[in-house]
């Protein structure tokens, strides 16, 4: 299975103790199902999905305390950290109107409703209390994914159009030279 056409649905942070277990930030709206005991996720190998299983999960502070079966001490866990966990784009449930997954919106061009290119969605950064649409060209531009600010969005044309508050767009870009 190509690495590429798979979708991520969390990311490796720590291991978790000395049992072998990992700290995974979920990048999903349905970590109950994704991290369930007998799951079958992705880690990248050579571009090529390859499977992990989980053998044990528990939530903890909003992430994720995983066990995947063959990893049992705090080294092989040490060996995961950084590592993205991906599934098929085809396991991913629809969405009913209105809710968009992450990866529909990376790549998107995002511009203002009068027009102004602000640059395409780098990723999105759900950590916060309200996910954040990262532009990135040449510094991080942060805009907050919220109906009041992305008026429209088509991720179908890969455009997302804001209406943002003055100064949102120049405050967290770098001074341009």
């Amino acid at each position: 299975m190509l690495w590429a056409s798979m979708v991520t649905v969390g990311r490796i942070i720590r291991p978790h103790h000395n049992k072998g277990h990992v700290v995974v930030m979920p990048e999903t709206d349905f970590p109950h199902e994704r991290f369930a005991v007998g799951s079958v996720l992705y880690r990248e190998r050579d571009g090529r999905g390859e499977p992990v299983v989980v053998s044990a999960r528990r939530e903890h502070e909003g992430r994720w305390v995983v066990g995947f079966e063959g990893v049992e001490t705090i080294s092989e866990a040490e060996t995961l950290r950084g590592i993205e966990l991906r599934v098929p784009a085809e396991d991913v449930k629809p969405l009913g109107p209105g809710a968009f997954y992450a990866f529909d919106l990376v790549g998107c061009r995002v511009q203002t409703a009068d027009g102004r290119d602000v640059g395409p969605v780098a990723r999105v950064d759900l950590a916060t209390g309200i996910p954040l649409l990262v532009i990135d060209e040449g510094g991080e531009v942060l805009i907050p994914f919220s109906e009041a600010i992305c008026t429209r969005i088509d991720p179908a044309a890969r455009l997302i159009v804001i209406d943002p508050p003055a100064g949102l767009i120049e405050l967290n870009r770098p001074a341009r030279r």
